[in-house]
């Protein structure tokens, strides 16, 4: 018993032995062993178990990852590196999913310069000819490993090029970030400086292992959990041949990132357009052909005959040879094998003359899912204080809640630093009135190693906002005249917005104008115009309305058609603001014909004749009859039919612009801006060749105060209101003039009535009617 005893206490002295030595292990190293995570209690099984998870995740036993932990070089960072792993992750990348681009886009450089070297030295690529990067997840480990066959790193690139961060520049670093003076861009070079896109890893993962073998070395381990990290020749030998492999024991919150689909789409959005393959390792379902057992195939050949002979006319073929039976079934199964995500081309990086239009069409169409053909595109290199490549799209249409949705955040044109990803979020890459546009913009220049928050305060994107704009520019005005009509249709707002938007390319966009016109039934652009006007013309003649019919028909055009001169017709809302906002064109300014201000060349002579001859007139009618209602009273050069029109000041609104201004029903005129402008007294202009306006004048010279020419002029003034595009301010008074007006042309007093309702019983509500005299026959009518 007491031998028993002995022996009991001695194993479990062992035990403990055991164990505080696998502690003593474990502090030693920079974390737990290979392959496992951090277990809160510690027992002999827990270890054994660990031990056994390293071997099956790593392919080591328990004896080489011990001498592995033996041999370790440990390497402590600097007491500010907690402060940059804080600021890594919780400040510069904000979005968890660009771990992924980021890793990749170290494999696709190393892979570029293996590819390079390969050029001089030829013999660089026989360890390994494949230049791929492969990604594989091992979700019962919670391990996500990336592999590059790239140039891979020696002992010393592990501590120079993963170790940056703990040089003594470092603290100078988070000093120049802390302070408050320090621009975006210092911040950007600082950071590409330190290369802290690899340390983006610790945002999904709290440890990890970089395998890594360079032609001119051996095969090494480097270790980490963000706090130090270690380097240890790798006792496997070579199984890399050459390259890297990332190897992320990934957070329990992180393990999404473990899944097929998951990969699958970061890889896609992010990094499709590598230059080299990128392999994922994924599951798919297959149909194959599995054998037949016989047990199998005699029940199947016994159920054929049976239906064979229930079919009374089918005649049952006795002795079916064996060979004819089927020898295999078709089954699903899983299957697992390297699955290549990366199919499309970057086509941008090509030169546009080795391109095709098929090729262009096909990959609009894989970048915006449209099923029809771009209207048109652009493809250029830009060069200077910048350089990037650019592919952009006009799709055929845009969506009809475009203008819904004006101004806010749109992903149709996608950001790229060396073909990777990095976003199709930016608000102010392009202008709000060309966020149709489809496309890639692919810089070399830009940092790639930050977050878009960040990226999207670089000086550089200044710079090339600029430049695609003039390139998108000088894309529409190439158009051929059928394709620029398709254009204009679909975007003929977008431009028109431009030009009250952006005043640098005002100019530029004044070249793409198009307008109905009084010449004929189509569009044309200004130049056209320009080319078409009378020698002494020097103004571009236009008129806003709602449609083509009520501006041809408005008097403010009357002389002018008369006369020869084209008028644009401005028929869309924005049409006006548009003009407003360009002072001129190729030297000719505009002209409102519903404004003061105009002046026919011919006419200028007999129009001083007329106005001194009606001053008369104009005197009294601003003096007396309409001294309330105008602000001046001018004889008219732009009537031929009408008598009269109201027309604006110069900086005063036309009829079109109080109209647009009453639609918008969320504006208050009290005290507004729009309330200003609609209570201006308007000029009255009166036509000197019309019937009525003779006759007022005679009217006037015999007898100022003749009632009847007060009438008259009255009227005269509210038709000529609704005439220009005003509205009336009181309607039923004007509707009680025209009545009036009415009835003394078909001479009917104004108190005659031809009809006279009866009126009802206010107590029964029935009609009330006269009673018979009551007479002494009454009663005998009662009784009969």
């Amino acid at each position: 018993m007491l031998r028993s005893r002995l022996f009991l206490l001695c194993g479990l002295f062992l035990l403990a032995v055991v164990a505080k030595a696998e502690d003593e292990v474990d502090s030693a190293t920079v974390t737990p062993d290979l392959g496992s995570h951090k277990e809160g209690s510690r027992t002999d099984d827990d270890v054994v178990k660990r031990e056994e998870e390293a071997i099956k995740l790593d392919g080591l036993s328990v004896a080489e990852i011990k001498r592995l932990r033996e041999q370790a070089e440990k390497f402590t960072f600097q007491a500010e590196v907690n402060r940059m792993m804080k600021l890594i992750i919780n400040s510069l990348y904000r979005n968890k999913d660009i771990f992924l681009r980021e890793l990749i886009s170290n494999g696709s450089d190393a892979l570029d310069k293996i590819r390079l070297l390969s050029l001089t030295e030829k013999g660089v690529l026989e360890s390994n000819p494949d230049l791929n990067v492969k990604i594989k997840a091992d979700e019962e480990g919670r391990v996500l490993h990336i592999t590059d066959s790239g140039i891979g790193m020696t002992k010393q690139d592990l501590v120079n090029n993963l170790g940056t961060i703990a040089k003594s520049g470092t603290a100078e670093f988070l000093n120049k970030m802390q302070e408050s003076g320090v621009s975006g861009q210092d911040t950007m070079d600082m950071i590409g400086q330190f290369g802290v896109g690899f340390y983006s890893s610790f945002l999904v993962a709290d440890r990890v292992v970089v395998t890594t073998k360079h032609n001119d070395d051996d095969q090494y381990i480097w270790e980490s959990d963000a706090s130090s990290f270690s380097i240890t020749k790798d006792p496997r030998g070579p199984t890399l041949k050459r390259g890297t492999t990332i190897s992320l024991y990934l957070k329990e919150e992180a393990k999404d990132y473990l899944e097929v689909n998951m990969l699958r789409n970061l890889v896609k959005k992010y990094s499709q357009f590598i230059n080299f393959p990128i392999y994922l390792w994924a599951n798919k379902e297959v149909e194959v052909d599995e054998p037949i057992e016989e047990d199998e195939k005699d029940e199947k050949d016994e159920q054929k005959d049976e239906e064979k002979t229930a079919e009374d006319d089918v005649d049952v073929e006795e002795g079916e040879p064996d060979e004819d039976k089927p020898k295999t079934k078709k089954v699903k199964t899983t299957v697992w094998e390297w699955e290549k995500l990366n199919d499309n081309k970057p086509i941008w990086t090509r030169k546009p003359a080795d391109v095709t239009d098929d090729e262009y069409t096909a990959f609009y169409k894989a970048l915006t899912k449209d099923t029809s053909k771009p209207l048109t595109h652009i493809h250029f290199f830009a060069e200077g204080e910048v350089s990037f490549k650019s592919l952009l799209f006009a799709p055929a249409t845009q969506p009809s809640d475009t203008f819904n949705k004006y101004g806010t955040q749109t992903d149709n044109l996608k950001l790229y630093v060396r073909r990777v990803f990095i976003t199709d979020e930016f608000t102010d890459l392009l202008p709000k009135y060309l966020s149709f546009l489809q496309g890639i913009v692919d810089s070399d220049d830009l940092p790639l190693n930050v977050s878009r928050e960040t990226l999207q305060q670089h000086k550089l994107l200044k710079v090339i906002k600029k430049k695609l704009i003039r390139k998108a520019l000088d894309m529409f005005k190439k158009l051929p005249k059928d394709e620029m009509a398709k254009f204009w249709k679909e975007y003929s707002t977008n431009i028109k917005l431009g030009i009250i938007e952006d005043p640098a390319n005002r100019t530029r966009l004044a070249k793409l104008l198009m307008f109905l016109s009084s010449n004929d039934n189509e569009f044309t652009n200004l130049a056209d115009y320009i080319s078409r006007m009378k020698p002494k013309q020097e103004h571009i003649y236009y008129m806003a309305g709602t449609s083509r019919e009520e501006v041809r028909k408005s008097p403010f055009v009357e002389r002018l058609l008369k006369k020869g001169y084209e008028v644009l017709f401005l028929v869309e809302a924005v049409d006006e603001y548009t003009i407003s906002a360009l002072p001129e064109f190729d030297g000719k300014k505009f002209q409102n014909v519903a404004k003061e201000g105009l002046v026919i060349p011919e006419d200028e002579d007999r129009m001083k004749a007329a106005a001194e001859k009606f001053e008369p007139l104009t005197k009294w009618l601003a003096e007396t009859a309409l001294k309330n209602e105008v602000s001046k009273v001018v004889v008219s050069a732009r009537l031929t039919d009408s008598p009269c029109a109201l027309v604006a000041s110069m900086f005063g609104w036309s009829g079109n612009m109080e109209r647009l201004a009453l639609s918008n029903a969320h504006q208050k005129s009290d005290g507004s801006e729009r309330g200003f402008y609609m209570n201006q007294k308007k000029i009255l202009e009166i036509n000197p060749r019309h019937a009525l306006i003779q006759h007022l004048l005679n009217v006037v010279n015999e007898n100022p105060e003749d009632s009847q020419a007060k009438d008259l002029t009255n009227l005269m003034f509210k038709t000529a209101t609704l005439r220009s595009g005003y509205l009336l301010k009181d309607t039923s008074e004007y509707a009680s003039s025209v009545e009036k007006l009415l009835m003394k042309t078909l001479n009917i007093p104004e108190s005659e009535m031809v009809y006279e309702e009866e009126e009802e019983d206010d107590a029964t509500g029935e009609t009330a009617q006269e009673l018979p005299a009551e007479d002494e026959n009454a009663e005998d009518h009662d009784e009969l």
